[in-house]
């Protein structure tokens, strides 16, 4: 449903972000301009992790915004991305998730490309000799086959975590993340080789940014959740912290597991049910781990022992102790970094038209976990994807929106709780986070000359800013086929 002209702009209730219009969910025009602005250019996303192709000629299609793309493993150990459409008549010659090739073929017309994306046969491309030894057919005599390879994107790693960016003039993976989030990252991806322990994958009928604001959201998980709440693992009581990036499109929740039973902050709360119990109690079998312990502060030293790329080790002596056993990260606009106690994933968005998107989850661990380990990552990542415990209330809530504003596009969503402002946080009973990302929204979307970088549009509307609680503003950073 296109709700609108092109031309109409959105409008915003009081002037900020803190009142979300439902047009912003539901205008085609709106989506195209999000994925040229927000997918195609100015930014890096999520494409894989490298523990998925460990071999040469390794591959997985996955997808940048609506382009289908591949990511694979060449014959010299080094990592590309390639756009998966043929340069020859455009048709998205991949059909397989995974797979290993020493080449790609176009079942079309038979157009070969090396792994790299290079375009290495041509079939008849010198034409056809007929019974008289004439030629016929063929290319022309200028055509070249490197002006015609697959279109490729630049490439970022950093911890096993592949990054890729159709725009070859982005800024540095690091500068993008920025210092805060950066650190956020590296706790989580610290050097260590991960290992693949599986996939859930479903497509949720709601604008994909839905997803990016209920992980934004800490105010929710304490109230919609039974699970959360019954257990202690995310709640209102929880000892919490909630920072951004300089320009507020990425994000961290951050929570320390509280003690599971009645507590008056969330006693009174319906999803709370004191007397359900577990009939395997290993769901909640919760191990502390080294790395739990928050990561050093931009420019302070790293452990001399940590491992390359990686933070501080804390030795964390119980789950009890004052250290994060929950860590949700956003990277604007295509992942979410799961840290949920033992259970560790990236939830990858792709979006499908304005009202629906593709979620993948790539549940991991690491190669020198012990076999306990793994067995409890597996368990614990039950409560999430589809038909996880948790999760599918979240994919139920975002449909369930998203009808509402198909049916009342000329609304809007209220996001006000803990003000009007913008600002890191010390508490979960406040919407900060999604009224941030709506003000990076709103400055690539709506600046004058935001056909430009999306870096300088986001640049030129300032945004305002404030802190919540005790906590300090975020200062010193820097700038399909499924």
């Amino acid at each position: 449903m296109n709700s609108a002209p092109h031309e109409a702009p959105l409008r915003w209730e009081a002037g900020g972000t803190s009142r979300i219009p439902f047009a912003a969910y539901t205008r085609d025009d709106l989506h195209r301009q999000e994925l040229e602005r927000f997918f195609y250019r100015g930014h890096w996303c999520y494409v894989g992790l490298e523990a998925e192709i460990p071999n040469p000629g390794d591959f997985k299609r996955t997808a940048v915004g609506e382009r289908s793309v591949i990511l694979v493993r060449a014959q010299d150990g080094s990592i590309h991305v390639v756009e998966n459409v043929c340069a020859h008549r455009g048709m998205a010659f991949c059909r397989e998730r995974h797979g290993n090739r020493k080449s790609f073929t176009c079942p079309y017309h038979q157009w070969n490309y090396n792994l790299t994306g290079k375009l290495m046969g041509v079939p008849f491309r010198r034409g056809v000799r007929d019974e008289s030894g004439e030629m016929h057919g063929g290319m022309p005599e200028d055509f070249k086959p490197e002006d015609h390879g697959l279109t490729k994107l630049k490439v970022a790693t950093r911890g096993g975590v592949v990054f890729a960016s159709f725009d070859h003039e982005v800024e540095s993976l690091e500068d993008f993340m920025g210092p805060v989030i950066l650190r956020w990252f590296d706790r989580l991806f610290n050097g260590r080789k991960l290992k693949i322990l599986g996939y859930n994958r479903q497509r949720i009928p709601g604008n994909w940014k839905l997803m990016q604001e209920n992980i934004k959201d800490p105010y929710h998980p304490g109230l919609l959740h039974t699970w959360f709440v019954t257990f202690g693992l995310w709640r209102a009581d929880n000892k919490s912290q909630l920072v951004m990036d300089e320009r507020h499109r990425h994000a961290a929740m951050i929570s320390t597991r509280g003690q599971q039973g009645a507590a008056a902050q969330v006693t009174q709360v319906s999803s709370f049910k004191e007397k359900m119990s577990l009939e395997d109690a290993r769901f909640l079998d919760i191990v502390p781990e080294p790395w739990w312990g928050a990561p050093p502060l931009p420019g302070r030293p790293k452990a001399a022992d940590a491992p390359s790329g990686g933070s501080d080790a804390h030795v964390v002596a119980s789950v009890g102790a004052p250290v994060p056993t929950a860590v949700m990260t956003t990277l604007f606009p295509s992942v979410i970094l799961q840290q949920q106690v033992n259970s560790v994933s990236t939830r990858h968005i792709q979006p499908d038209g304005h009202g629906a998107f593709f979620f993948e989850w790539t549940h991991f661990g690491f190669e020198d976990d012990t076999e306990e380990m793994q067995q409890r990552r597996l368990r614990q990542a039950n409560l999430f994807g589809p038909a996880g415990f948790v999760s599918a209330d979240d994919g139920e809530v975002i449909e369930l929106s998203q009808m509402a504003f198909e049916s009342k596009p000329g609304h809007r969503a209220l996001a006000e709780l803990g003000g009007r402002d913008v600002g890191d946080a010390d508490h979960m009973v406040t919407e900060t986070l999604i009224r941030g990302m709506y003000d990076y929204w709103r400055g690539v979307m709506e600046a004058p000359g935001a056909d430009g970088p999306p870096a300088a549009a986001a640049a030129a509307r300032p945004s305002p800013c404030a802190s919540e609680g005790d906590s300090p503003q975020v200062h010193g950073e820097g700038s399909a086929a499924r």
